[in-house]
């Protein structure tokens, strides 16, 4: 689907498929794991963490924050990520919705 496209789609699906996107790579999965395992924001770590280079890692944590799924905040020469918490509730109520109006379906 071409970018120009998404003016046909309302603010809410644009933003679940925003945030889809963002979470379709492994590494930024993995990124999401290791953010909810440590439990606090990580200034630098994360690289230690993948098998993946430094310049990788970075622009897989740029994706996730154009995303909106982490945040990043300066701590002097480097960057703090953590979850950002409202992602993850817009995500979760996403999939709640599909279950509840699944568990009401009378398809196949």
């Amino acid at each position: 689907m071409g970018a120009t496209k998404t003016e046909h789609f309302t603010a809410a699906q644009n933003q679940i498929a925003t945030i889809a996107k963002a979470l379709g790579h492994p590494a930024r999965i993995a990124i999401l794991e290791y953010l909810l395992k440590v439990n606090e924001c990580i200034c630098g770590d994360i690289v230690n963490e993948l098998p993946l280079a430094q310049p990788t890692v970075s622009q897989h944590l740029k994706e996730l924050k154009n995303a909106g799924i982490i945040k990043g905040n300066i701590s002097g020469n480097s960057i703090c990520y953590c979850i950002d918490e409202k992602a993850i509730e817009i995500l979760n109520a996403y999939f709640l919705n599909i279950t509840q109006n699944l568990s009401k379906s009378k398809c196949c």
